[in-house]
């Protein structure tokens, strides 16, 4: 049995069907804060875990599916993978969380609606954000083929192939389904399952939380001694999690004027509704803590890396960058040129799970130096996606390395 887990990414245009997608394959509903649910759109980062199952008697596609019984012949099927699926905002407004959400994906699925152009103006932003990410396996999806005729589905696939050609998406297979309708979702897991390679992880390594969520567990008017401790939500980059280990978090907490390192322990290990003894790279993951429940609320402590004391990455409130610029502004529907950055000029840096505004306060030659409203915790390797307020949007404009 090959059961290994691996991360998935929907990424697409706000409306195109991803979240109702990750309900498809996994039976779970990733929009959960109200107001997503009142706006209909995805704001924060949602999860949910699914097993992939294989029936030994069905033939392919229709061996393939999400229940250990095979739904056509009624035989118990045999797991042979595991994804954790991320279902990232496609709201061109929501840039940065769908950004921050790249940092801890190993693979994507790129949704495109079949009843619309392709592509729209945001489909070019996420494309570009996977390829600045290093996100290499990715699906297309071909979402909503029942809502067009056989002639309005081939010339939308023509139009993605053109899109996709000369990028890192040119190779990609590209799936044509229905999420409403549950029509060709064998087929695609089979090509998740055959397309996604579970990459090799690096379990000696100091770990690494990417930190994409926190929140407090605990209903309102809880007893005192009752109380459960602050959860983290996120995934490790590298390294290995155990109960009971003792964790770092930075940059932390803001009091007053400082940003302080905070620290606890780790209580609980969780993925989906699994328990954990122990917790490693390649799939979202539950850290529960001894934090103070008020300290999580919120998403509060989103961006910041978690790990063994005294074994995180630098914590940076300004930083040297040495910025690579694309020669067009993507997500716009005007083909707008990128223009060279400017002394004063104030811009949004993704790194890691982290989101944060930064004013460029000198220029020299191919360096920029940055000031930062909210540090950030990151190593020198990491990559810096930089993106500029162009009328009232942030629009992807390049990536940075820090010096």
């Amino acid at each position: 049995m090959d059961f290994v887990k691996a991360k998935a990414f929907t990424a697409k245009d706000v409306d195109h069907g991803k979240t109702t997608l990750t309900q498809t394959l996994s039976g779970r509903w990733a929009d959960t804060h109200s107001e997503e649910i009142k706006r209909g759109i995805t704001i924060r980062l949602g999860y949910a875990d699914t097993i992939f199952y294989k029936c030994p008697k069905c033939k392919d596609p229709e061996c393939y599916g999400s229940k250990n019984k095979c739904p056509n012949c009624k035989s118990k099927t045999e797991e042979i993978r595991k994804v954790s699926f991320v279902d990232a905002p496609g709201h061109e407004t929501l840039m940065a969380t769908m950004l921050s959400g790249s940092a801890i994906m190993d693979a994507a699925l790129l949704l495109v609606a079949a009843n619309e152009k392709c592509p729209q103006p945001q489909t070019r932003e996420h494309l570009t954000a996977l390829d600045i990410s290093g996100i290499k396996n990715i699906i297309i999806i071909q979402n909503k083929i029942d809502l067009v005729s056989k002639e309005e589905l081939l010339e939308n696939y023509k139009q993605i192939k053109e899109f996709v050609k000369g990028t890192i998406a040119e190779k990609a297979p590209i799936i044509p389904i229905s999420a409403q309708h549950n029509i060709n979702i064998d087929f695609l897991i089979k090509t998740i399952v055959e397309e996604f390679k579970t990459p090799k992880r690096d379990l000696k390594k100091d770990p690494i939380l990417l930190i994409a969520r926190s929140f407090d567990v605990n209903k309102p008017g809880s007893e005192i001694e009752n109380l459960i401790g602050g959860v983290l939500g996120g995934a490790l980059k590298q390294g290995v999690f155990k109960i009971k280990d003792k964790i770092e978090i930075k940059p932390g907490i803001k009091e007053k004027d400082k940003w302080f390192a905070i620290t606890t322990e780790i209580t609980g290990l969780k993925t989906g509704n699994v328990d954990l003894k122990e917790a490693t790279p390649g799939g979202s993951i539950g850290v529960l803590t001894k934090l103070d429940p008020s300290i999580v609320k919120a998403d509060s402590l989103i961006g910041s890396l978690a790990g063994h004391q005294g074994k995180l990455p630098e914590v940076w409130d300004e930083l040297n960058l040495k910025p690579h610029l694309l020669e067009r502004v993507v997500g716009s529907k005007d083909e707008l040129t990128v223009e060279k950055l400017k002394k004063g000029e104030n811009v949004m840096l993704n790194v890691n799970s982290a989101a944060t505004l930064g004013t460029i306060i000198e220029l020299k030659k191919d360096l920029i130096h940055i000031n930062l409203k909210i540090p950030v915790c990151a190593d020198k390797k990491d990559r810096v996606t930089i993106s500029r307020l162009i009328g009232s949007r942030w629009r992807l404009i390049g990536y940075c390395e820090i010096v």
